[in-house]
């Protein structure tokens, strides 16, 4: 077993925040040293309460899950023999309220773009085998009932 951590936190200010109108600002602390600026993302708490260009919990979702897929896609790669250039993924989620009438991630794909190099090319086959062995070992995709899709470019 493994055990990961992160510091989340966020102070009031000079803000009443008994009125709710509070900044949603706040920030992500990891046990390497890197701090993050986060806050809500805007299409769920408007600005100026919300900061825009902080990272909301809904992105880092969705590049939690791209990161674990492509770690593993280039991982499955290497091992077999080709040469991964570049991988740069657009990767989308979609917000809606889920069965039980809650709000959720319904679903996130990932648009992978691979460029290989040298003489071994994968063939359409392989590349399929490699994004579905990559999916079923990813420990992020694995730990949410969100579905997620790959559609590579």
């Amino acid at each position: 077993m493994s055990e990961y951590s992160a510091r989340v936190t966020w102070q009031r200010g000079d803000a009443n925040f008994l009125d709710n109108r509070y900044s949603r600002g706040h920030r992500w602390e990891f046990d390497g040293g890197l701090s993050v600026p986060a806050s809500s993302s805007p299409q769920v708490v408007p600005v100026p309460l919300s900061v825009e260009a902080n990272v909301d919990p809904e992105e880092a979702f969705i590049a939690s899950l791209s990161s674990c897929h492509m770690l593993f896609f280039l991982s499955l790669a290497a091992r077999q023999g080709f040469r991964v250039d570049s991988y740069v993924d657009d990767a989308v989620g979609v917000m809606g309220k889920d069965a039980a009438g809650r709000m959720a991630m319904l679903r996130v794909v990932l648009r992978p773009a691979i460029e290989f190099g040298g003489e071994r090319q994968p063939t359409v086959a392989q590349l399929e085998a490699l994004h579905h062995q990559s999916h079923d070992l990813c420990f992020i995709a694995n730990s949410v009932k969100t579905e997620v899709a790959v559609e590579p470019a």
